[in-house]
């Protein structure tokens, strides 16, 4: 009967613990902390770009993928909202698709015309897609001009408030 006890008690401690830690957001980064660095070559015209280079200017990672119509659709949405009315935003678009083709393709179909849209061919096991934390899905981070992220996952008419 007394290990019966010993038994109930290990497992309500077990119980307990389990939920320790489980309130902090899940998905990528958080505002307030300062984006990780990157370098990532072009595949348009074979230029190396690396993320420090746009300090002292507020830029918008966008991070999607082809087969991600949510992500896909927000990357259109994104770009032409900050090359027609938010020039003070650096745009940057990461895809995560395998095969350059098929981001190319992507990018001819939506229309984007930006010197810094990426392809990571990695994928979702690129060291990139595990620096930013992205295993719960596509994300996108407004960064101020030293680099903090001062916005998650904004659609095109939060982008006002920030800018």
């Amino acid at each position: 009967m007394k290990y019966v006890k010993w038994l109930f008690v290990v497992l309500l401690i077990t119980s307990l613990t389990s939920f320790v830690g489980k309130d902090k957001p899940t998905g990528g980064l958080n505002i307030g902390d300062v984006a990780p660095d990157f370098n990532i070559r072009t595949t348009l015209n074979n230029q190396q770009f690396n993320l420090k280079d746009l300090k002292g200017q507020y830029v918008l990672i966008n991070f999607w993928a082809s087969y991600d119509a949510q992500s896909r659709m927000q990357n259109v949405s994104l770009s032409n909202a900050v090359s027609s009315s938010f020039n003070k935003v650096k745009f940057v678009s990461i895809s995560f698709d395998e095969y350059q083709s098929v981001f190319k393709e992507t990018i001819r179909k939506d229309r984007i015309v930006s010197p810094t849209c990426f392809v990571e061919t990695k994928g979702e096991s690129s060291k990139l897609f595990k620096e930013y934390n992205l295993n719960r899905g596509f994300n996108n981070y407004l960064l101020d001009e030293n680099g903090v992220i001062i916005a998650k996952n904004i659609s095109v008419s939060e982008l006002s408030s920030f800018i």
